[in-house]
């Protein structure tokens, strides 16, 4: 498979499946002020059955199937923590699989000062690649301390948020009514040295008793049933790479609908040459941990 799909980063990915409620909206660039303080996380688990929507072009893919397993956890006091498994088999339509198993694994502090991930990828049965690594905001700046794939140091923007506070951005946009927010976010992907410019599409609010045409067990769930949500799109364009005819392409796109609590379903990925949609298939909630307040 020639691309992942995002955890925290997030993730992805991403990034945008932790459960968050928003306090209140923030700057998009904001330097030492960031939106977690004072924001109230849900822990969860959610599974996604994904399929292959189309293929495009030139692209050589018949069949697509996986499953996306996702672990929230944490609070305000001790940072948050996600768990994340992909596992995918695609088809060419000439007896050729591959198939893709990756695991994150990651902690964000909850004011946006560090983050630590680890992401291991085995494809077919090739050697596995690492991703493990650090990074920490101080005086207007990120330092990221890689260990895998190689020991190296990296210096990047201060502006630059980390995956939950990503997804906190966004839904504090979308309180506010704003139907487009542009971030920059490192996220520890690919090799852990690329970041990305985002551009999120926000669209208007569904309110919690419109379940929709394919409802599912967020939409089930009783807590989660009286919530608003809001259909998003986020390109992810990297940043620093060349523009064709002064444009640039995104590297991919997601598109889902956000609960307000940050619970995210109908997941639709877009890699340009094809589509896998993810339909969510189980969810659980966690404990009330994060809810309390810290002593």
């Amino acid at each position: 498979m020639r691309h992942c799909f995002r955890c925290s980063a997030s993730r992805l990915w991403p990034w945008f499946l932790t459960t968050i409620v928003a306090a209140a909206i923030l700057p998009a660039h904001g330097g030492a002020t960031h939106a977690a303080a004072g924001v109230s996380f849900l822990s969860h688990q959610a599974l996604y059955d994904l399929s292959l929507v189309k293929s495009r072009g030139s692209s050589s893919i018949n069949s697509a199937s996986g499953r996306i397993l996702y672990k929230f956890s944490g609070s305000a006091c001790e940072g948050y923590t996600s768990d994340f498994r992909q596992v995918s088999e695609m088809n060419n339509g000439e007896g050729e699989t591959t198939l893709s198993d990756m695991r994150s694994t990651s902690w964000e502090d909850a004011e946006g000062k560090a983050y630590r991930f680890k992401i291991v990828t085995r494809t077919n049965e090739a050697d596995q690649s690492e991703v493990d690594g650090i990074a920490e905001r101080k005086g207007g700046k990120i330092t990221v301390k890689l260990k895998r794939p190689v020991a190296k140091t990296l210096t990047l923007d201060g502006k630059a948020v980390f995956p939950t506070e990503q997804i906190q951005r966004i839904i504090a946009a979308a309180k506010a009514g704003k139907s487009v927010l542009e971030l920059t976010v490192y996220d520890g992907s690919d090799n852990g040295e690329k970041v990305y410019n985002t551009f999120s599409v926000i669209g208007k609010p569904i309110r919690g008793e419109a379940t929709g045409s394919s409802p599912d067990p967020s939409t089930a769930n009783d807590q989660m049933k009286t919530l608003t949500r809001w259909p998003v799109t986020v390109s992810y364009y990297e940043r620093g790479a060349a523009h064709a005819n002064g444009e640039q392409t995104p590297n991919y796109a997601m598109s889902f609908e956000l609960f307000e609590d940050g619970v995210s379903r109908a997941l639709v990925l877009d890699y340009n040459d094809f589509v896998i949609s993810g339909k969510m298939d189980k969810f659980d909630l966690g404990d009330a941990r994060s809810a309390r307040p810290c002593k």
